[in-house]
């Protein structure tokens, strides 16, 4: 009966292992392009905009924001893990977090709700898949 036992939660853990490597695995959505929200600082209503690339199988991002002055300055580093992406560009004290939002199916990103963290301070920031930034 022990054995049975010890046979029976080998044969549980394995499969509560196999179900959560399937889950690691689970193919995402592409974050390749324009993404564009509205950032308020102050008064400032500002427009901004991530564009992602893929180098070498990993994410890059470049910021374009026409209120701050930038056009495309590179992030120095880009995370995405499972529906979480960070984006950090240090020359700006900046650090974006933010989460993928999936359409009812779960094959297209449709938003990316996120927190711009930037001078000791947290905006909320919604940005939205564009063609090209509209500014």
């Amino acid at each position: 009966m022990k054995q049975f036992l010890a046979s029976l939660s080998l044969l549980v853990l394995t499969a509560f292992n196999s179900a959560a490597i399937a889950q690691e695995q689970i193919e995402l959505p592409s974050l390749i392009g324009s993404w564009e929200g509205s950032l308020v600082l102050g008064r400032d209503n500002m427009k901004l905009a991530f564009t992602f690339t893929m180098i070498e199988g990993k994410y890059t991002a470049a910021l374009i924001s026409s209120g701050l002055g930038i056009y495309g300055m590179p992030a120095e580093s880009v995370s995405v893990t499972g529906l979480n992406v960070t984006i950090r560009i240090p020359r700006l004290d900046l650090e974006f977090n933010g989460t993928l939002r999936l359409d009812a199916a779960g094959e297209k990103i449709v938003r990316i709700d996120g927190d711009w963290f930037q001078y000791s301070e947290m905006v909320p920031v919604v940005l939205f898949p564009v063609d090209t930034p509209s500014f």
